[in-house]
């Protein structure tokens, strides 16, 4: 059966329904193509691109033209997937009419689906945004953007008073309009609690099993990427050294010569006339 895109209404029924689902990142066209062939329901273009695609410790630093040069490329790619923007650091932590602004940028620009932010005390901005007619994701937990202000990457709602802030913080983004919520890097039992609690899904990375949707990083995944690998990243495919391995291959034909053969050659004969 033909993949068919996900809509914002489909979020609530599916776990209405208990229908899990999957949601993975692109950060350019080939990427997203090769997603919108799988099963997966969702991508997001994360700022974790930083990493992934510039070389960057740290996802603060992405610019609004960054995530949007990226963005384009994956819509195109993935037509049958959802596709979500990730509002960068300091595109929406002003006021509500910069989120607003930048969101309307996004969407406009780029033609994703809707956008995501961070942060367990931006309910009124997502308020304001909902009501701007912005589909919004919220993001708890570990929030990668403000992540040192909590020394770094640390599993968060760990004590029953920040697992309750937690839990204040996720109602209060369902009622200010978010479709979902990504929680990020918590104790299972915080992961299944906050599932427990809302109407809408609970996307969670790093989350336990007991969230409506699984969310890993594409180039985690695949184990492209070599940096930092969190533990709860599991590989599920060694795609870098199978590309380690084609471009040594590659570089051993081109030396002793058995790349291009016949095959990979032009074999058309020419006169070639003499010039001197």
């Amino acid at each position: 059966m033909a993949k068919k895109k996900m809509t914002i209404p489909d979020f609530r029924k599916y776990k209405e329904e208990g229908r899990k689902f999957a949601y993975t990142t692109a950060y350019d066209y080939t990427m997203a193509s090769i997603v919108n062939e799988s099963d997966v329901e969702i991508i997001l273009v994360g700022d974790s691109l930083a990493m992934c695609m510039l070389g960057r410790s740290t996802t603060v630093g992405v610019t609004m033209e960054d995530m949007i040069h990226h963005i384009k490329p994956v819509v195109l790619g993935a037509p049958e997937t959802f596709v979500v923007g990730d509002m960068p650091f300091g595109s929406y932590n002003q006021s509500p009419e910069q989120a607003i602004a930048n969101a309307s940028r996004m969407l406009m620009e780029t033609n994703c689906d809707a956008i995501k932010l961070e942060g367990a005390n931006m309910a009124p901005t997502i308020r304001r945004l909902v009501e701007a007619g912005i589909p919004v994701m919220g993001h708890i937990g570990l929030t990668p953007q403000t992540a040192s202000s909590v020394g770094g990457f640390k599993v968060q709602g760990g004590t029953p008073e920040s697992a309750a802030a937690l839990l204040k913080a996720a109602k209060e983004i369902e009622a200010a309009g978010a479709f979902s919520l990504v929680v990020e890097c918590v104790p299972k039992v915080v992961g299944k609690a906050l599932r427990d609690a809302l109407e809408i899904p609970v996307l969670g990375i790093g989350a336990g099993p007991d969230v409506d949707c699984q969310v890993l990083v594409s180039y985690d995944l695949l184990g492209m990427y070599n940096g930092f690998k969190p533990k709860f990243v599991k590989h599920f495919a060694n795609i870098r050294q199978l590309m380690v391995d084609g471009l040594n291959q590659f570089h051993q034909e081109s030396v002793d010569g058995t790349f291009p053969d016949e095959e990979t050659s032009f074999n058309k004969a020419v006169d070639i006339p003499k010039l001197y």
